[in-house]
């Protein structure tokens, strides 16, 4: 199975200015994030970039850097421009990986790859891993996913889904948290890019809605393995370091 990793990276991130530049455990993030996907089974990995600084940061490992427009409103916006502009026929299979994903681990970019590849009417795949603490399910800042007999997902919400009717103290027995790694058909990611946010995508603010708004199929495979939250504050900044440290990728 061949497919590519794109991740995009962007230099104006609000919360943390300048982010895939941030020096963890003596590298830039996108340095990390890179180091992950160089470990998966990919055929090539590119960062999808609007800042030369960035692209400098790449230099000197192997990944191929895009520089595209500062104008794009999401990371699938940028890695679709990369797409387009290298031809990329409509089977290929890309990993969207998020640039400040340093704990990716490379079996997780090899499994969302291999899960779309394995179903061939899927536009999109994703990872979730079940989730049992009761505060979490109630958290709008973890993402849920409900799928079907097929494992294909039917909702992404912040809301509490599937919601316990009977029992709204407890956790219902099975409830999927979404990781925020995607595989795209090439297809299906011209698809979504060309169309404008939906009203669900709007309202829950999850890129991925439009997707099924659009009638995309997306196939959600559940592991076992739990990556690390993304870095978005400098409080993440400390513990991923700390984490780096004692080798816990």
């Amino acid at each position: 199975m061949n497919f590519r990793v794109l991740i995009p990276a962007r230099f104006g991130a609000s919360r943390l200015p300048g982010k895939p530049l941030v020096n963890i455990a003596g590298k830039p993030l996108i340095r990390h994030v890179c180091e992950r996907a160089l470990e998966s089974a990919a055929d090539a990995v590119w960062v999808a970039t609007d800042d030369e600084r960035i692209a400098e940061a790449c230099a000197a490992i192997e990944v191929q850097v895009a520089m595209t427009s500062p104008a794009h409103a999401s990371g699938t916006d940028r890695i679709a421009e990369v797409v387009a502009r290298e031809g990329w026929d409509d089977e290929t299979i890309v990993v969207n990986l998020q640039g400040d994903e340093p704990l990716m681990p490379a079996t997780a970019i090899n499994t969302v790859a291999e899960t779309l590849a394995a179903d061939p009417e899927a536009g999109l795949s994703t990872l979730a891993v079940r989730l049992f603490e009761t505060e979490r399910f109630r958290d709008p800042n973890v993402v849920k996913v409900v799928v079907n007999a097929a494992g294909r997902a039917l909702y992404f919400s912040r809301a509490p889904i599937p919601w316990p009717r009977h029992a709204e103290s407890e956790i219902p027995h099975e409830v999927l948290r979404h990781i925020g790694i995607y595989g795209f058909r090439v297809g299906a990611l011209r698809r979504v890019a060309s169309e404008a946010p939906c009203a669900l995508e709007q309202a829950e603010s999850l890129e991925q809605l439009r997707a099924l708004w659009l009638g995309l199929p997306i196939r959600v495979e559940v592991v076992d393995d739990i990556p690390s939250a993304s870095v978005d504050t400098p409080e993440d900044v400390e513990r991923i370091a700390a984490l780096l440290a004692q080798g816990n990728i």
